[in-house]
């Protein structure tokens, strides 16, 4: 199995006031003991995820933490980030104009055009917008 890390759990892991901190502290330490196989992230994902987790609570230094902990930077990394390349893009854009009528942001179907590309099977995500496209883990 494999796994691709969505925005929502890596800011709830790092927040503590997160509604979903509990369980985006259960799913990380999951994914990082290798139950779910090797996990991936996006360069998208990690945009996304340093901007939310700064505008949620305006806090820098979390955002900045976070950074630092997708990156693996003072800590043992636990997923390989995916840049997007042109071809990514292009079906991400396919995929955008097909799905975003149901809420799913570029940076989503981004995700879901990696997952195809490197045939990741499930998304970790507390969003409930992937449900029906492919399988997600919360």
């Amino acid at each position: 199995m494999t796994v691709l890390v969505d925005t929502g759990v890596l800011v709830a892991f790092h927040n503590t006031r997160d509604l979903n901190h509990d369980a985006a502290t259960r799913l990380v330490k999951s994914i990082a003991g290798g139950e779910m196989g090797p996990a991936y992230t996006t360069d998208y994902v990690f945009d996304e995820a340093v901007t939310v987790a700064l505008t949620r609570t305006g806090r820098p230094d979390l955002a900045v933490s976070l950074g630092r902990f997708i990156l693996g930077q003072g800590t043992p990394p636990f997923m390989e980030m995916v840049n997007i390349d042109d071809e990514t893009f292009a079906r991400a854009w396919t995929l955008f104009t097909r799905h975003s009528q149901r809420g799913l942001s570029f940076t989503d179907c981004a995700s879901l055009a990696t997952m195809e590309t490197m045939r990741i099977e499930r998304i970790a995500s507390f969003d409930t917008d992937f449900d029906g496209i492919t399988s997600r883990t919360a």
